[in-house]
């Protein structure tokens, strides 16, 4: 009887193995068809619903079939054998996450999204609120069921005697570590959205286009802005200015004294293009709100902050926009247009800044084109939750119930309140240059010891600066700092800080191995260190901190400014502490 039982667990766990993989076909391919959207020759709204929901039903299918081959008495009493049962448990366990998954998660979010850009309701307007507010219920329901489980699926046995067994298990629990944040993104979104895009009234936005050529805390500098309109999710652009429009705004507003003390002495309230020097994107937003109101006595409801690195993912979706001049703006040449070539191209000021608005207006046009047109909206909208989820494209509201939402998310910009292990490389920069496009940033976290005073942490920054030391137009190379000593075209200075871990304490800092003294300060109860650094062309310089950090054997939360070139980090694994 225990060799029948054995031989029957052996065949029906190939067969399962089969579901399992057949199940994940169909989602890869579910994937595919959401990221790509309907084809240009397909009638929007019902091949993409037809679509998305025949790959759901397949998943579905193959994962109850597996379900079911996993779910006998022999199943289970192998599942509770000590030590040799766990690779049954795991995937008996697998199966039933997987059933789950595509039972009560995946066909909500399906069902949405194409019901979304399907239908845009009566009113003409993008999205569909309607179908959105009385999605928002179901959505809340897939989104808790994704957490339930992921914690199944963490409580599963992750070392067994067989390895094949445990690669599956991890491959799954990396997925849900995927899905579990977007099903929680999306049913925020249901709840937030309809407000936010006029359905009970107009809305209207400040939206600002940061130019990551000269870094800020958020991303980059401040340039061109447009203000949006929102009414019944129709969207439309009202006017667009640029940074010199804004440069005597004052914003009447009280950031609290741990703002003041790290940040005001740049003036961030008073002068427009140091207004997101901290790394909180809720601060730059206020800033923005309360010195739009006094220059044009125009309250908004809320700011949205975009880069060219956004720019770049949406026209991916939306084709090229068309310059006055016949220059086409495209997803492979918006950064390096905006942050490179336009200033060779450009060397008047107000000419160049012209541009910036060009562009900024044939972008903003052609995306909402797209907007409008039914073969295009669903991409479209998938790019841009794409860039909503990393951050690249940051939102805030100025009414309370809705900001609170959108502080939990990625694309709400804030610095979290977590008391565990973060680490946060912040920079700034304090030339005045152009010259952040050429940076390289490296990030390098590595727990020691764990002592009375807590876990040693050594933190190395490295900071390259590839700019040429020749060729570059002046208004980039340009030291508006006019420091006191001698410096060559494509020297730059940054003050670089980091943002520690809730109640560390620094030990010790070193510059390129030599003992340095760093500023401490604090923001949202967070420590930073801040360092003012030369950084010659050519040159690589590394900040090493010592830290004493609570002791914790996770990994740290990850703060990653986006600039031109991603941050490149290393997270070393924790020791444990031991007794």
């Amino acid at each position: 009887m225990p060799l029948a039982g054995a031989g029957w667990i052996a065949v029906t766990g190939v067969l399962a193995r089969d579901e399992l993989l057949a199940s994940q076909r169909a989602l890869d391919l579910l994937r595919q068809q959401v990221a790509t959207g309907p084809s240009a020759t397909a009638s929007a709204g019902a091949p993409v619903r037809r679509d998305a929901d025949a790959a759901v039903r397949a998943a579905a299918a193959h994962a109850a079939r597996a379900h079911r081959l996993t779910s006998g008495p022999a199943w289970y009493a192998a599942a509770y054998l000590p030590v040799l049962g766990d690779p049954a448990r795991t995937v008996r366990g697998a199966a039933e996450a997987a059933e789950r998954l595509t039972h009560d998660v995946l066909p909500p979010l399906a069902h949405t999204a194409a019901q979304l850009t399907a239908d845009t309701g009566r009113d003409g307007g993008h999205l569909n609120l309607s179908a959105l507010r009385h999605a928002a219920p179901a959505l809340d329901q897939a989104s808790r069921s994704a957490s339930d489980v992921r914690t199944e699926v963490d409580a599963l046995p992750r070392s067994t005697w067989l390895p094949a067994v445990d690669r599956a298990r991890a491959r799954l629990a990396a997925q849900l570590d995927r899905l579990v944040p977007v099903t929680g993104d999306v049913a925020a979104a249901a709840r937030v959205l309809p407000s936010m895009l006029g359905e009970r009234g107009p809305r209207r936005y400040v939206v600002v286009f940061e130019n990551t050529a000269e870094a800020r805390g958020t991303g980059g500098l401040p340039g061109a802005f447009a203000v949006l309109t929102a009414d019944r999710g129709r969207l439309a652009f009202e006017s667009f200015g640029n940074d010199t429009e804004m440069a005597k705004a004052v914003a009447a507003v009280d950031l609290g004294d741990e703002y003041a003390a790290l940040h005001g002495h740049n003036a961030p309230t008073r002068m427009w293009v140091n207004s997101n020097l901290s790394p909180h994107f809720p601060y730059a937003a206020r800033i923005w709100a309360a010195a739009w109101r006094e220059h044009k006595g125009q309250k908004v409801d809320g700011a949205l902050a975009l880069d060219p690195g956004a720019l770049a993912g949406l026209l991916t979706a939306s084709g090229p926009a068309r310059l006055p001049d016949g220059t086409d703006v495209t997803a492979a040449n918006v950064v390096d247009l905006t942050e490179r070539g336009s200033y060779a191209a450009y060397p008047d000021t107000r000419e160049r800044k012209r541009f910036f608005l060009d562009a900024a207006r044939a972008v903003a046009q052609r995306l909402l084109g797209a907007a409008d047109d039914p073969r295009q909206r669903h991409a479209l909208f998938t790019a841009l939750g794409g860039q909503l989820r990393e951050g690249r494209v940051k939102v805030w509201s100025a009414h309370p119930s809705e900001q609170r939402e959108l502080h939990r998310r990625p694309f709400g910009g804030a610095l979290p309140d977590t008391s565990g292990p973060f680490a946060g490389l912040v920079v700034n920069n304090a030339a005045g240059t152009k010259l952040d496009y050429y940076l390289d940033r490296r990030l390098e976290w590595a727990p020691g010891r764990c002592l009375p005073a807590g876990r040693e942490v050594t933190v190395t920054v490295g900071l390259t600066n590839r700019a040429p030391d020749s060729g570059l137009p002046t208004y980039v190379t340009q030291r508006v700092d006019h420091p006191p000593y001698r410096t060559r075209p494509g020297d730059n200075r940054l003050l670089v800080s980091y943002y520690a871990t809730k109640g560390a304490k620094l030990a010790g800092a070193a510059l390129d191995g030599r003992p340095v003294l760093v500023n401490g300060a604090v923001e949202r109860g967070r420590p930073v260190y801040t360092l003012d650094l030369e950084l010659p062309a050519g040159a690589r310089r590394t900040l090493v901190l010592r830290l004493l950090e609570s002791p914790s054997e996770r990994p740290p939360t990850l703060l990653r400014q986006p600039l031109v070139s991603p941050l490149r980090y290393t997270v070393r694994p924790a020791p444990p502490c031991g007794d």
